[in-house]
């Protein structure tokens, strides 16, 4: 078997360097590679393209790359919690490309494929259209999209075993499955590292073929965005 278990963070991320394009799971703040980030912005890693759902917030996720000017290009499906991206983006800082949810999340499952393009109804007709070929299927407009091309992946998962087998949990089973093996290079932080075997086979989300790193990750805050309670 395989032993992909690396020591740390800083073993996880070698390789990345300025100017790469990089894929990164969560939604929301639920799911995201929280110590990785933290890496990032302490290798003051620059003129990222990111690849992810959102933004995070001001002051946590992908917002602290944000705010030390780390990426160059976002590419996001939605980025209304963050202050400082929408600075950036209406200042012309920052590069952004806002893709529908499915089709950022079918861009995403079409590289972990292999699949090189496929063709969606969604976006059809408004700007995300331009300049994109259209062909029409049974009776309707599809737009010809693009699977992504990502040097790293970086996924959160909730149990990972040495060999990259992983479990996720509740709603981080979202883009982190379909980030996984997607890119170039997958790095995979857990919240509980075994040994392979330990895992039941059949609660695994993701075989270990899709990730080349995994770590087990520490200290995580799983920040929640809008907390709303009952008033009594």
């Amino acid at each position: 078997m395989i032993n992909k278990k690396v020591s740390n963070v800083k073993e996880a991320l070698q390789g990345i360097e300025d100017g790469m394009t990089i894929m990164l799971g969560g939604f929301g703040l639920c799911g995201i590679p929280e110590n990785s980030i933290a890496e990032l912005v302490q290798k003051e890693t620059k003129l990222l393209t990111c690849i992810s759902n959102n933004a995070g917030v001001d002051d946590f996720g992908l917002g602290l790359l944000l705010h030390k000017k780390q990426i160059k290009k976002m590419v996001s499906s939605y980025v209304g919690e963050n202050a400082e991206f929408e600075r950036q983006m209406l200042s012309g800082e920052l590069d952004v490309e806002l893709i529908p949810q499915g089709t950022l999340a079918e861009r995403c499952r079409a590289a972990q494929a292999g699949i090189p393009a496929f063709f969606t109804p969604a976006g059809y007709g408004t700007e995300v259209a331009e300049g994109k070929e259209v062909r029409e299927f049974n009776g309707k407009m599809h737009v010809m999209e693009h699977a992504f091309n990502a040097d790293f992946a970086i996924v959160k998962a909730w149990k990972g075993d040495t060999a990259g087998n992983l479990i996720f949990k509740g709603t981080a089973r979202n883009f982190n499955p379909a980030m996984s093996g997607a890119a170039k290079i997958t790095v995979a932080e857990v919240e509980e590292l075994v040994e392979a075997g330990a895992l039941d086979p059949n609660q695994i989300h993701i075989p270990g073929i899709f990730v080349q790193r995994i770590f087990q990750g520490e200290k995580y805050e799983k920040r929640i965005e809008q907390r709303t309670v009952r008033q009594k």
